[in-house]
């Protein structure tokens, strides 16, 4: 029989991180997945609150014995995106979740918990990477070689010819610790970007979140779905992220969903480098395109994704809620 992935998600909730991370608990519950671990980082808001918010996800997802790491600042910070995610990161529905059932000042770093959890499962964990790459980088830089002993390491991560989203160039992951997005993607592990160039397809609407809700109308979990959907929308449009569609872009699950249905995409093995320099450029990833030898290929990088069968999904899985938030609150340790 084939076996599950063991996957720890990095992140920093994030609207579209929020989306991620509750599809990832919904597929766990249906036994597709084995959430061994959440990394938290600096990055759409603070990492206290990153912490905080991941905390309430998997409460809310039914996960609350699920570890989670505390992250760090970036040695550089930039500005964070609340502007877009709320203050909260979660659209300011922060008080209507679930309590965290993790507390900050006893709780490991994102660092220690990525690297024991590797060391203990080696060829074994799935990282998923949906914030900036601090962790990562940290990790790697004081267990080097930990990266390349991962089963594979997802990143969302990157503009390659599309746009950027939080400058003309770079894309926000990547722009927020440039520096430890070079790190991650010349550790040698086994690397899939998945960039804005597909991303940027992935429109959730509010009528996909009706659909969740008509299935489960009074599950906590699908009413915030609703909600965030309705806040994130207003951001986006106000923004001008998805070209006047009522919806928001949700780049982060799809990492979720190349675990779970690698065949909605499409890949090409390329050269991928981060400027870490450049004034107009910083954060800008880079591929040489030209047809010449490429023995320093170090990434698989998605190019196309089936949006439509992408979305169909995302909504039949959230349909398939198994159980309220908090009915399995033992089930992983």
């Amino acid at each position: 029989m084939e076996t599950v992935r063991k996957i720890l998600l990095d992140t920093d909730p994030g609207g579209d991180d929020s989306v991620a991370l509750l599809w990832l608990a919904n597929c766990v519950h249906q036994g597709l997945a084995e959430l061994v671990a959440v990394t938290t980082a600096a990055g759409n808001v603070s990492a206290h609150r990153t912490f905080t918010s991941a905390s309430q996800l998997l409460a809310l997802g039914g996960l609350p014995a699920v570890p989670v790491g505390r992250g760090q600042a970036a040695e550089t910070p930039q500005a964070d995106a609340s502007h877009i995610h709320g203050a909260d990161g979660m659209g300011n529905l922060a008080q209507t979740l679930p309590p965290s059932r993790h507390d900050w000042l006893t709780a490991p770093t994102s660092v220690e918990v990525l690297i024991d959890t590797i060391a203990a499962h080696p060829g074994e964990v799935t990282i998923a990477a949906i914030a900036p790459f601090t962790n990562l980088a940290q990790a790697e830089a004081q267990h080097p070689g930990i990266l390349r002993q991962a089963q594979e390491v997802v990143l969302m991560a990157g503009a390659v010819q599309a746009p950027g989203n939080v400058t003309p160039t770079a894309e926000f992951n990547v722009w927020f610790d440039p520096a430890a997005a070079h790190t991650v993607l010349n550790s040698g592990a086994k690397i899939v970007v998945i960039p804005l160039d597909v991303t940027r397809h992935l429109i959730f609407t509010e009528a996909m979140a009706q659909q969740i809700t008509q299935a489960h109308a009074t599950t906590p979990l699908a009413q915030f779905l609703l909600q965030l959907c309705r806040f994130m929308t207003q951001t986006a449009l106000t923004y001008r992220e998805t070209a006047g569609v009522p919806g928001f872009l949700v780049h982060d699950a799809a990492t979720i969903a190349y675990l779970l249905y690698p065949e909605l995409f499409t890949f090409r093995r390329v050269n991928l480098q981060v400027e870490t320099l450049g004034q107009w450029t910083y954060g800008q990833t880079v591929v040489d395109w030209r047809h010449q030898p490429k023995p320093a290929a170090n990434v698989w990088l998605a190019t196309q994704v089936d949006a439509t069968n992408f979305f169909a999904c995302l909504v039949a899985d959230f349909k398939m809620l198994v159980a309220p938030a908090g009915d399995r609150a033992e089930e992983q340790t």
